[in-house]
């Protein structure tokens, strides 16, 4: 390697050796300055939130308060399609809960033995 070329390999070295430590405190300084930021705009929005629950009462203010319902904006076609699909969704559900029921009727009645004839006739059979 060439005597000038390893000169200014050297320089650029140690000027980006002293950039570095500048650079590192200005961005603590930075890190710094925003948490300091985040805490006061925390405390801004605490008391904000303490005022206005001692001036709000619950007389004034409705309890539940639901926001409307976004309107979706479908096609005709594609609304007929989730209608038929929901539907099918449905009536499968309630198959389901009908089978589940005859099912559970059924297994009922067949653990139970059938009932046996009295042993005491009184017509000898």
């Amino acid at each position: 390697m060439k005597l000038k070329n390893l000169r200014k390999k050297i320089q650029r070295l140690e000027k980006r050796l002293q950039e570095g430590p500048k650079k590192l405190a200005r961005l603590k300084q930075k890190l710094q300055a925003a948490e300091a930021a985040k805490a006061m705009k925390a405390a801004r929005k605490s008391a904000a939130r303490a005022t206005e629950a001692k001036f709000s009462t619950d007389a004034t203010k409705p309890s539940s308060v639901k926001k409307p319902k976004r309107k979706l904006n479908l096609s005709p076609e594609r609304r007929a399609q989730l209608s038929a699909e929901m539907k099918a969704r449905w009536a499968a559900k309630r198959a389901a809960q009908a089978n589940a029921k005859s099912d559970s009727a059924g297994q009922d009645s067949a653990q139970q033995p059938p009932p046996k004839a009295p042993e005491n006739r009184p017509d000898g059979a």
